[in-house]
């Protein structure tokens, strides 16, 4: 397993993370023990879960994913081995059933940080990420955006400053954020070199064949601030897989069971883009998914790859992408293709 500290901290992370958002809905505990047991035999340091979890939220659900880790650490006396990452939930995701008011303020996130503390059963999270922005912007495949003048939200330096409590407070060592755009990944940086604040040193955005956007603008703010990406949903939310090629739908597969998630296979372009990824990859006598994940594993600006599996065959594939090297002739094809469908997921 390759590692890589991350700038700006000890963190020092596999480059395979492991995704938790199944476990409590469709894995069980003792399947997300032996997805534990696995992955970490392989090398794998990196958890991430967050407080909403699992996906799809629900009341009745929310916060299982942290205590079936948390029931996991306890079990095997092995947190200090591990980098764990959690995050905290905003305004707008349907969440209000975590918290009255999902304001990322000092209440909300001290709040959040303790429960989440008490569902992992640990002292301290390693890394700390805001889920989402806390203002009407562009996130979980919006586009087309719109400014509202008089919205009100949290501002991010006062968001900085509750998340600069919990780090002197011992409860979290360094902070993160998800799902941002390119004016709040500066933001951030800026209120935080401006107010002596804790530094970002990390983002977690989709990153994935379908999907490239993050390299429109994202990217050169990660290179030249050194805050690298945490690269989620690499496979399409498994569309990659060509698991869902030719209108097949499997039994149990994440798109059969949930069809609210059609961000990648709604369009026709997306349709066409993912079998064309499919087909170059079995021209080159590769998994289509492994293709996929060692293309996002390729990328200087990722720091780890955040994979996720409802069984342990896939997770095999996943973790073993990391062995893979693409050569700079499938990288071209690759982006030919990119050119011919561009961003048809963003």
């Amino acid at each position: 397993m390759e590692y890589q500290r991350i700038a700006h901290s000890s963190l020092e992370v596999s480059k395979i993370c492991l995704g938790t958002m199944t476990w409590g809905e469709q894995n069980t505990q003792a399947e997300a023990f032996a997805q534990l047991d696995y992955a970490i035999g392989q090398g794998v340091n990196f958890i991430d879960t967050a407080e909403m979890y699992p996906v799809p939220p629900k009341a009745d659900t929310q916060g299982e994913t942290e205590r079936i880790l948390g029931r996991y650490l306890k079990a095997q006396g092995n947190r200090d081995e591990l980098i764990i990452a959690t995050k905290v939930a905003a305004p707008g995701g349907k969440g209000d059933y975590i918290r009255p008011n999902m304001a990322l303020d000092w209440r909300n996130i001290h709040q959040a940080v303790d429960d989440s503390l008490n569902r992992l059963q640990i002292d301290t999270i390693d890394l700390y990420q805001v889920h989402w922005p806390d203002r009407n912007t562009n996130f979980f495949g919006e586009m087309m955006y719109e400014h509202q003048a008089d919205e009100q939200y949290t501002p991010i330096l006062d968001t900085l400053e509750a998340l600069s409590e919990i780090v002197r407070q011992g409860k979290v060592r360094y902070i993160g954020i998800s799902n941002e755009t390119p004016w709040g990944f500066m933001k951030y940086l800026k209120l935080a070199e401006k107010h002596d604040l804790p530094r970002i040193v990390s983002v977690q955005n989709p990153y994935n064949l379908l999907n490239r956007s993050y390299e429109i603008a994202m990217a050169e703010i990660s290179h030249r601030e050194e805050v690298p990406l945490l690269a989620y949903s690499p496979l399409a939310f498994g569309a990659l897989t060509g698991k869902y090629e030719k209108g097949q739908w499997p039994e149990g597969a994440r798109l059969t069971v949930f069809k609210r998630f059609a961000r990648y296979n709604s369009t026709p372009m997306a349709l066409e883009a993912t079998q064309a990824y499919v087909d170059l990859a079995r021209e080159f006598g590769l998994s289509p998914a492994q293709m996929a994940l060692a293309f996002v594993n390729s990328r200087k600006f990722v720091a780890s790859n955040i994979i996720g599996a409802t069984d342990l065959h896939q997770l095999k594939e996943n973790i073993d992408s990391h062995k893979l090297s693409l050569s700079n002739e499938l990288i071209a094809r690759i982006n030919e293709l990119s050119s011919l469908y561009r961003f048809p997921c963003p």
